[in-house]
């Protein structure tokens, strides 16, 4: 299978918060996506979808998706989520399943928490009575602990890193940027960082602890993005405290991942018509479901979708691929008149790159070999020839020319 070029995302939780059942939703695909080669090799990995407007509509074409699929209108992009182990307090000391964890985080390139807006689990990630946890401590909770983790991580040999830093020209950043090589952290967010904490990049020897700790906060904040699922959204207190964490500055997405795994298995087994991030569904076999089954359809239609305007789970992804990574799609074919590639399949493929990717840089994410033969690209609207440092932009149509396309 060809990939589109993407992004880890990690989903994480507390036991009973929903997290499975948030990621099971979100991988399960319907059966017109599900006979698509879209698999993955190992338990604790799926694959989801963000979902856009296809661009077939606006060129009057019909396409034959490779690497991605095209429903209704709607292009559904492949994206790799990785389902971390449960965490519980302490788990950057190592207890519970908190090493593994840990590691898991350090691969993906943004974060889901699954929180449980009821306050129906407690901090151990047991189940209590609705409403007697607060689920913004869970929040505030899993912040320490992913920063703690972090700052045990620096801390090994702070003395000795903070003089070298001090003697060389290399600079702190850089320093900090080897020493956390393995968390897949730029020095960008480290520059940025340390610009936020207001700390003396010439004297890192004289940060205290307190530093060191806002410092190694900021970092986290902006090396591995977060968003807040407020899960069990249509449970009691849920509302309530949904507006209680909007206030901790995250984006929330309120959600019920229960409901989007029924309309899913439903969808899977053409009893109802129904697309992950649709306002409403369709029943089209009633025959073929109980009242009790039908009622419980009605009742996510009446406590969901009518007042939430979604179950949440594809506005989540979506919100984390398209607005904190900031991705845009981009549609490559060969033949700009036609729309196709060599087989003669119409708008193949699409890829998810980082707003800002250039035509070169585009041309790279295909194949290494495009990008050291590209000569110029040509934009499918206008037929207009780009050159190799140019912006593309979310939707864009290009076909890349290279020196091995023309020998």
């Amino acid at each position: 299978m060809q990939r589109s070029y993407s992004r880890l995302l990690g989903i994480i939780g507390k036991p009973n918060t929903g997290k499975s059942t948030f990621f099971s939703a979100a991988t399960l695909a319907a059966a017109e996506i599900a006979n698509y080669p879209f698999t993955t090799i190992k338990p604790n990995r799926g694959v989801g979808y963000v979902r856009t407007q296809c661009v077939h509509e606006e060129f009057k074409v019909k396409d034959t998706p490779r690497n991605s699929i095209c429903l209704d209108g709607s292009r559904l992009a492949p994206v790799e989520l990785i389902d971390i182990a449960g965490i519980v307090p302490g788990a950057w000391e190592g207890r519970g399943l908190g090493n593994q964890f840990l590691d898991e985080i350090c691969r993906a390139d943004a974060l889901i928490h699954i929180v449980d807006a009821s306050g129906g689990t407690d901090c151990e990630g047991k189940s209590c009575k609705i409403g007697e946890h607060d689920p913004v401590e869970d929040v505030q909770f899993l912040e320490r602990e992913i920063t703690m983790w972090m700052v045990s991580i620096l801390k090994k040999d702070w003395s000795r890193i903070a003089r070298t830093a001090e003697a060389d020209k290399k600079g702190i950043a850089q320093h900090l940027e080897d020493r956390l090589n393995s968390l897949n952290i730029k020095r960008v967010y480290v520059n940025e960082a340390i610009r936020k904490a207001d700390l003396n990049v010439d004297k890192p020897a004289t940060w205290t602890d307190e530093d060191f700790y806002r410092f190694v906060d900021n970092l986290r904040r902006l090396a591995k993005p977060l968003l807040i699922v407020a899960n069990k959204v249509d449970l009691p207190y849920a509302q309530e405290n949904v507006e209680r964490i909007k206030k901790l500055e995250y984006i929330v997405i309120p959600a019920s991942a229960e409901a989007e795994l029924a309309l899913r298995r439903a969808a899977e087994k053409k009893l109802i018509e129904y697309k992950p991030g649709d306002k409403d569904f369709k029943i089209i076999q009633p025959e073929k479901l109980s009242s009790g089954q039908i009622q419980g359809l009605e009742s996510i239609r009446e406590k969901i979708l009518k007042t939430k305007a979604s179950t949440g789970v594809q506005e989540a992804l979506n919100t984390v691929y398209f607005k904190m990574l900031d991705m845009i799609t981009v549609y490559p074919v060969e033949d700009v008149e036609h729309l196709t590639d060599h087989n003669g399949r119409v708008l193949p493929d699409v890829y998810l790159v980082p707003r800002g990717t250039t035509a070169r840089q585009f041309a790279y994410i295909i194949h290494s070999e495009l990008g050291d033969s590209f000569i110029y690209a040509i934009d499918a609207r206008d037929k207009r020839r780009i050159g190799e440092d140019s912006i593309l932009k979310d939707r864009d149509v290009i076909s890349i020319v290279s020196a091995k396309k023309r020998a």
